[in-house]
């Protein structure tokens, strides 16, 4: 079901990667709040203590030693947990070893907002780390954008190497949630709230979610609009 505010959506967000977590020992996992004025450090903080109160050892990397600083400012409990990417990969490498081992000791990595300009870092990241990523908001969809075509092909495979543990989103009158191992769910504004409108298997596109939509009653635009408003206000607060 659709969270009724942010912290059940985080909570649902923790359940669906505790879930996700165990069936595969590298595995790339992509987790998504995406709803504009999202403050994301916060969020991210409370996942890695929930993590660790679960009996997880996380680490916190970001793209940039500047939002390492503020991670650690917030948080300085956390500090010796919270790391840039370049510096990551070399404990990761190293961590490894000559055999490429330590798959079993290696951390659950919380890579936050990863975007287009952070590629190669992130890619490099996640080549060195032998155990699981989180990667938490990133933007990497249009990565294979205005590069060669061998370049374009190894980006398009390692964006195609990640699984939604967990993705909410909220759309003009609806909105489209995953969360592992469930499939995805779109979700239709009435009057009354939200109602289950479709699920797939795979991620729907835009048009297919049209035309899951489309001829179903609800709102005008008007009441759909703020109707979404009043949804989205609850999960940023």
């Amino acid at each position: 079901m659709l969270p009724a505010d942010l912290r059940e959506a985080e909570s649902q967000a923790l359940a669906a990667l505790l879930e996700a977590l165990p069936s595969a020992a590298r595995g790339r996992w992509s987790v998504d709040w995406r709803f504009e004025g999202l403050r994301l450090l916060p969020v991210v903080l409370r996942l890695c203590r929930s993590l660790l109160d679960a009996g997880l050892s996380p680490r916190i990397v970001f793209p940039d030693a500047g939002a390492c600083a503020l991670a650690r400012r917030d948080a300085p409990d956390l500090a010796e947990r919270i790391a840039d990417f370049r510096s990551q990969q070399r404990r990761s490498t190293e961590a490894a070893g000559p055999d490429g081992g330590a798959e079993a000791t290696a951390p659950l990595l919380l890579a936050v907002a990863p975007a287009l300009p952070d590629y190669e870092d992130f890619e490099q990241l996640c080549a060195a780390h032998r155990g699981p990523v989180a990667m938490l908001n990133g933007r990497l969809e249009d990565a294979a954008v205005g590069i060669g075509s061998v370049a374009r092909e190894r980006r398009r495979g390692f964006v195609a190497e990640w699984q939604a543990a967990y993705f909410l989103q909220p759309l003009e009158g609806s909105a489209l949630r995953r969360a592992y191992p469930g499939g995805w769910e779109l979700y239709r504004q009435d009057a009354d709230g939200f109602r289950l409108a479709a699920r797939f298997d795979e991620r729907p596109d835009a048009e297919t979610q049209a035309q899951a939509l489309a001829g179903e009653g609800g709102l005008g635009v008007g009441g759909n609009l703020r109707a979404l408003d009043a949804f989205i206000e609850g999960l940023r607060s």
